[in-house]
């Protein structure tokens, strides 16, 4: 499993439900915000705000909150200004790690990334020192609790999905990141619930870690995750699920 997918699957088991919950409505109210800047209002003629808008539902924002974050992207009301970059660098063993984020003071964030990537064993390196080795694809998460694996698959192939594979205790359906919303909007109308629905990065290979690694890169993953202006990150790390459970307890 790729370290995206890994500690996505990690995180619901280690709970901090409520801090998880205020760091979430952060981060999509300003990727609602900036996509809304980027291009338009409307949903239906803006892809990345349909998707934005959809996973604010799916994690149960208010749609008061969307609406003010709509409004703040297209200057119906006053708001920060805000502009997109990506760091990318190594962490523990050598994992690639690629990190979006969302800031108002790009000197200040840069700063602040530089220090964790260094206090976790890592550097911060140039852009596209690492960002060849992710392919950019949608995925979409389904507890495998909801739906039998013939029915989801058969459901998403139909729909445009390239490909779905089990990881733990969901499935993982690949989509070409322009057929995210089809494949998304073709599952829910069969009423299986969506766990989460994004575009991301995959890494097209991964480097195993040990539990000494594994447990200084979840550090260092975990720290950038926590900081307010960063949006996602992204390793080409594997851990054993035996390491990560005992990590997680």
């Amino acid at each position: 499993m790729s370290g995206h997918s890994k500690w996505a699957t990690i995180k619901r088991k280690k709970g901090k439900a409520d801090a998880e919950r205020g760091r979430m409505f952060t981060r999509l109210i300003k990727e609602i915000t900036v996509a809304a800047r980027a291009g338009g209002g409307d949903p239906d003629a803006n892809p990345r705000l349909r998707t934005a808008i959809s996973t604010a539902k799916g994690s149960n924002m208010p749609q008061d909150n969307i609406t003010r974050a709509i409004k703040k992207g297209t200057g119906e009301l006053p708001g920060v200004s805000y502009e997109e970059v990506t760091y990318e660098g190594y962490g523990p063993a050598g994992v690639a790690i690629y990190v979006t984020a969302l800031t108002d003071n790009k000197n200040r964030t840069v700063a602040e990334v530089r220090h964790l990537f260094s206090k976790y064993n890592g550097n911060l390196g140039e852009n596209g020192c690492v960002a060849w080795m992710f392919d950019k694809v949608g995925t979409i998460q389904v507890e495998t609790s909801h739906c039998d694996e013939d029915t989801l698959m058969e459901i998403a192939l139909e729909a445009g999905a390239t490909d779905m594979s089990i990881q733990g205790d969901v499935f993982e359906i690949l989509t070409p990141p322009n057929d995210l919303e089809t494949v998304r909007a073709a599952v829910e109308a069969k009423s299986i619930p969506i766990a989460s629905a994004e575009v991301t990065m995959v890494p097209q290979n991964t480097i195993k870690l040990n539990e000494k690694q594994a447990e200084t890169m979840i550090k260092l993953y975990e720290a950038l995750e926590e900081h307010d202006d960063i949006q996602n990150v992204y390793g080409n790390f594997d851990i054993d699920d035996s390491i990560m459970e005992k990590l997680a307890g």
